[in-house]
């Protein structure tokens, strides 16, 4: 690099040639090149050549005049050239050093012929837009608003969305749309038209690396600008054609891989100038120039962030739930996207199938599809029906641990923006499910959790979920936008709130209020309010779920930053099946689309007093004053009766945070 000297032998009796890059040292030892008898020493050399002495244990080095001082000659005696000029021709500059004996008399000389050359691997290291020449923190990523290094999209949004090693050799890029999504990487040269024979400029990438990225140049720029793979799997150098003069060679770089367990997100490339030395000899590296850029990770969207699109599956018993959507959709101001059976190939569970979210980097962003590990039915859905341009797709998929319910992206939910004691989460906190701390119980599967985990700009919060016999953490906690200073509320189902309803109303006298009136599920036998509350065993297993909720309760409040007053309790009731796990007693009004302002909730079918749905009533009292319009969503048959509720059939891809995750700090 420019701040580490390279060391040239000098050799009396003979002159020798090197390259000096710009901005760099040479130093040569002037005490080694001395012959027998010498004492003393001159330096003379041409005005492109800047030279000082070092002497040992001075801390000042002595610069070189044009006039014809001597010094003595010392072991540890060093002579420094620097060029900042490059050369018109090679060898037209020169150092000269003279050898005296005792008395002053000449003994002998030795010089070396210098040839000037610039060379630079720059990046767009200030985050701007622009590669700056030689930017002092090219070789360094930092986080943060005052930080800087360079920033890798993932190339996972084209026909395929990674480069099998197979194909790497041959790997072209002939549409200039690829092209935008990868950051500039450019090598500025300046010097003669030639370099001295044999001296070569290499690109190169580290094995551990070759993997991670790609590194794209113009191939035949003269017959229609296809671009060719110089550097990725298998392809760890390349020699550069030295252009001759002042020239700068574009080249485009992409990631290939989000961060992960394995991968910290840094890649580093190099580029190399080869001395030569003999015919059969390898070459030496004389100058290396490092840059330093780091893949941008993949960031989820919270319910806070305006929808676009959503998506649901078109099946044989939800043709009713999908034209009640449609004005939901409308109202909200974003699009449906209906998923037919030849894609999801019976599979209802859209949201556990598939995570939006998106990647992004100063020149560019695009919305990116987490593929779930569960294969169910509609794996085929994110690579045929959304992957294209700008539209990414990532698939995690285990080799040797066993799907369970808890990899379902049911059980992965983000967080609004949060503050927690001082420390500021501009693009919230992830949420998992996952089995008490004490427990042999299901975990989501250690690759996808370890993929959330290396993101690093969403810190994972892990919840327990295992109490519940699906396990998804969308069961019991939900977020709602508001217009007021905390833009936000969560949502968390409450059996205590359900029970403190109901013995309201039957202090009212509406004790024999009857649920479930127009239920289409098989459980339909009379229901009423006073035969709840006086089920003991019911009692006792929401006391249970109360329990297992409010243990997440304050884990979120601890990492979320949160307060009572930004918790709404919404009105639940659970069973135990067989295996002691909670199922929903009457559909989920937590489990709940969120689409702006616009709440497509499943409808509870509760106790009905007065011709109207207590349970209804108190949810619309709770939401309607932060300005939320509540809307009931009949899903007994397409959801509900399958253990699932409205947001488990539907998944929302959103806009992206206006904030710019680099500028956070992990």
């Amino acid at each position: 690099m420019p701040g580490e000297p390279r060391t040239l032998r000098l050799q009396h009796g003979n002159r020798i040639e090197a390259l000096c890059v710009l901005g760099g040292h040479v130093r040569a030892d002037v005490f080694g090149a001395a012959p027998a008898g010498a004492v003393a020493f001159g330096v003379k050399h041409t005005e492109g050549v800047s030279v000082d002495v070092l002497f040992r244990g001075h801390a000042e080095p002595e610069a070189v005049s044009g006039t014809s001082t001597r010094w003595p000659l010392d072991e540890g005696t060093v002579l420094r050239f620097s060029m900042s000029q490059a050369s018109s021709e090679v060898n037209d500059n020169k150092v000269t050093v003279s050898f005296y004996a005792e008395g002053g008399k000449p003994i002998n000389q030795a010089g070396v012929f210098l040839t000037g050359v610039g060379i630079s691997l720059d990046v767009d290291a200030d985050r701007d837009g622009v590669v700056e020449k030689n930017s002092p923190n090219k070789a360094s990523w930092a986080w943060g608003p005052e930080g800087h290094g360079a920033i890798l999209l993932v190339s996972c949004d084209k026909e395929f969305p990674f480069i099998p090693p197979s194909d790497c050799d041959s790997e072209q890029v002939f549409n200039r749309e690829d092209l935008l999504d990868m950051a500039q990487m450019v090598l500025r040269t300046e010097g003669p038209q030639r370099l001295p024979r044999g001296y070569e400029i290499i690109l190169s990438v580290s094995v551990n690396d070759a993997d991670k990225v790609g590194v794209f140049h113009v191939q035949n720029p003269f017959f229609g600008q296809r671009y060719v793979q110089v550097l990725g799997r298998r392809k760890l150098f390349h020699t550069v054609p030295y252009p001759g003069g002042a020239a700068e060679l574009h080249f485009f770089v992409e990631g290939l891989r989000f961060p992960d367990e394995t991968f910290s997100g840094l890649v580093s490339i190099h580029v190399s100038l080869l001395e030569p030395l003999a015919e059969g000899i390898p070459h030496s590296p004389i100058f290396i120039d490092t840059v330093v850029f780091r893949v941008a990770p993949w960031i989820m969207t919270p319910n806070t962030l305006a929808p676009v699109n959503l998506f649901v599956c078109s099946m044989k018993d939800n043709y009713l739930f999908t034209k009640e959507i449609q004005s939901l959709v409308a109202k909200a101001g974003c699009k449906l996207k209906i998923c037919f059976g030849y894609i999801n190939r019976g599979d209802r569970w859209m949201q556990n199938e598939i995570e939006f979210g998106y990647t992004h980097a100063p020149h560019k962003s695009f919305p990116v599809v987490l593929d779930s590990p569960r294969e169910r039915g509609m794996e085929q859905l994110p690579v045929k029906e959304l992957l294209g341009p700008d539209f990414g797709y990532v698939h995690k998929e285990p080799l040797f641990e066993a799907m369970a319910s808890l990899d379902s992206f049911g059980n992965v939910e983000v967080s609004p923006p949060v503050c927690v004691a001082g420390k500021e989460y501009p693009l919230g906190r992830i949420l998992i499910g996952s089995s008490f701390p004490a427990s042999a119980g299901r975990r989501m599967t250690r690759l996808v959790r370890d993929f959330l985990y290396a993101q690093c700009v969403q810190a994972p919060v892990e919840l327990y979920s295992d109490w519940l016999a699906v396990g998804n953490v969308n069961e019991f906690v939900t977020f709602v936008p508001t217009s007021d200073k905390k833009r936000f509320r969560m949502l968390l189902a409450s059996p205590a709130a359900c029970y403190r309803l109901f013995r309201e109303k039957q202090k009212e006298g509406q004790g024999e209020a009857i649920m479930f009136k127009g239920y289409s599920g098989t459980d339909t036998k009379r229901v009423t309010i006073n035969k709840v509350l006086s089920n003991d065993t019911l009692a006792q297993q929401n006391q249970y779920v109360q329990r297992c909720i409010d243990w997440n309760r304050d884990i979120l409040k601890k990492e979320l930053g949160l307060l009572e007053e930004d918790i709404i309790d919404l009105p639940a009731l659970f069973k135990l099946d067989k295996q002691g796990k909670a199922v929903p007693y009457f559909p989920n009004t937590v489990t709940m689309m969120v689409l702006a302002r616009v709440l497509g909730i499943p409808k509870p079918f509760g106790p009905v007093a007065g011709g109207e749905c207590c349970l209804e009533r108190q949810i619309r009292t709770l939401l309607e004053p932060l300005g939320l319009c509540c809307r009931f969503l009949e899903d007994v048959a397409s959801y509900h009766g399958s253990l699932g509720e409205v947001r488990c059939g539907t998944s929302v891809q959103r806009r992206p945070f206006a904030f710019k995750w680099w500028h956070f700090t992990p």
